[in-house]
Order: C-alpha cells, then sequence, then structure tokens
C-alpha cells in the first residue's frame, strides 16, 4: 500500500481509554487534517485531559479484541504514523499544557525552559549538552513571540502571562507541524488572556496547525473554523464553528442555560 503523502495530523477511530475504573474515552473518533485549526470544547471532567494524554502518549487504548468488522477497528494514527518514539512525537507536536505550566516553575530561567523542548524536560540539568544550534533556535523562538527580554529571567519572577508564553516558545524551538494548546488561558488574569489569544491568532497565520483544547468559549480565536464537542468521554457534535456554537447545544453540552455574544469571529458566554 503506497503511504499516504498528506496524512491526517490525528485519525483516532472507536478508541477507548481507561482511567483507573473509569472509562475516559468512550468510542471516540476523530479526523484532523494537518492544516485544520480545531478547537475541542467541553465541560470540565468531559474527557479533554484524557484526549491530550492519549494524543501525548502518556495514556494508551484499551486493546479491545471484540471489535471484528473492519469499519469498526479501533485505530489511533498520528501524523500517518501508528507506532512513535515519544520523543520524535514531541518534536513534530508542540505542547502547550497545563501539567507543564505546573511544574516549569522555581529557578530556571526563560532560555532554560525553552531550551528544554529539546530535551522534553521542564529545564536544563547537568546531563544535557546544548549545542550553539539549539541555542540560536531558543533565541529565534523568543524573538518570535517578542519575549526575548525574558531569556534570562527566572520563571519564578514572571508573570503568569509571560511564563505562558516562554511555554509557548518551548513548544515552537523545533518548529513543529502543529501545536497543541491544552486550557491556554487557564488562571491568567484579562490582560494575559488577551495576549495569550493574540499569539494563537499570530501562529495560526502563519501556517502552523492549531488544537485548542478548553472549556472557556472566548479561547476560540477567529482563525479557528471547526469545533468540536465532547461530553463523557465522546463527540456530540462537530462541524463549522458558526453551526455549531449555538444556545441550544452549548446548553446541552455545560448542562445549564448559557447566553451567547460574538463580534469579529469571537464568541462569549455572557
Amino acid at each position: 500500500m503506497t503511504a499516504d503523502p498528506n496524512p491526517p495530523l490525528l485519525d483516532f477511530r472507536n478508541v477507548q481509554v481507561m482511567r483507573g475504573s473509569k472509562v475516559a474515552l468512550n468510542d471516540f473518533t476523530l479526523r484532523i487534517a494537518n492544516d485544520e485549526h480545531v478547537a475541542i470544547l467541553g465541560p470540565n471532567g468531559c474527557g479533554k485531559s484524557t484526549l491530550i494524554k492519549t494524543i501525548t502518549r502518556e495514556c494508551y487504548p484499551v486493546v479491545r479484541d471484540n471489535l471484528r468488522d473492519g469499519d469498526r477497528k479501533s485505530f489511533i494514527s498520528i501524523l500517518g504514523e501508528e507506532r512513535w518514539n515519544v520523543f520524535e512525537l514531541r518534536s513534530r507536536l508542540g505542547i502547550v499544557s497545563n501539567d507543564l505550566m505546573a511544574s516549569c516553575t522555581g529557578n530556571a530561567s526563560g532560555m532554560d525552559v525553552v531550551l528544554s523542548g529539546f530535551f522534553s524536560s521542564n529545564a536544563i540539568y547537568p546531563n544535557h549538552a546544548v549545542d550553539p544550534e539549539q541555542r540560536r533556535l531558543a533565541e529565534l523562538a523568543l524573538g518570535q513571540l517578542k519575549i526575548s527580554h525574558l531569556a534570562d529571567r527566572p520563571v519564578a519572577a514572571m508573570s503568569s502571562g509571560e511564563a505562558r508564553r516562554v511555554l509557548i516558545a518551548r513548544a515552537l524551538v523545533h518548529k513543529p507541524q502543529a501545536l497543541l494548546f491544552d486550557e491556554p488561558c487557564n488562571s491568567l488574569d484579562l490582560a494575559a488572556q488577551k495576549t495569550v489569544r493574540k499569539t494563537m491568532s499570530a501562529l495560526a497565520n502563519t501556517g502552523t496547525a492549531i488544537i485548542l483544547v478548553t472549556h472557556e468559549l472566548a479561547d476560540i480565536v477567529p482563525e479557528i473554523q471547526r469545533v468540536v464537542l465532547m461530553r463523557h468521554g465522546t463527540i456530540v457534535d462537530d462541524g463549522p464553528k458558526e453551526e455549531i456554537l449555538t444556545v441550544p447545544r452549548l446548553t446541552a453540552l455545560f448542562g445549564v442555560k448559557v447566553a451567547l455574544s460574538s463580534a469579529a469571529g469571537h464568541y462569549y458566554f455572557r
């Protein structure tokens, strides 16, 4: 069989993932092309974190021998590959996650955090040998986000918004094919949220594919045109943003009556 010259970024079919005794993803099927900007929206506890960990190979699906029908086969492919060296995957898919934000604290400088992307760590340690090309790429990533002034500043001395932008630079240091944002504005003040969302828009306009996983409607920047709704570990809606982000669908998704407003491609709860 000839390899697909333009494989999808993600192809999940009938995937089931357990977290302890609980089914966290249930017959989960999702396909995202390698040039799409997609938001995955859902309430806390809907399986978003498990989905992220399955993409990054921290969680693995259950082997399901009962799926005999060819159309019902359980299957995961990322960038056209079913098997990955995790370190190579992390160089092709930039991750900005809350778990990483929690671990990148203390005396590590902004430059160290960005360089740590080459080693899948959260700082530079004595066993890491940083070469001049890696340092050059780290400087470029900081410059791209206009935060070169944070290179020597300890993370502990940064605002939460500054630290989040350093994490985005870390994700960019490999020049990845796609960026995965996990609740990117969580715990940020209004000014920092605005800056991070502008950064997402700018990156989307460079042609880098964006996967945004969030429970915040306002995180869905105008460049994102497809929205997937998740509830109870499965997809309940998927389609163009204008068709999906409606009062009836979001009321059903979050289990409370909502009101919406929109302006210039942005949507808000009100």
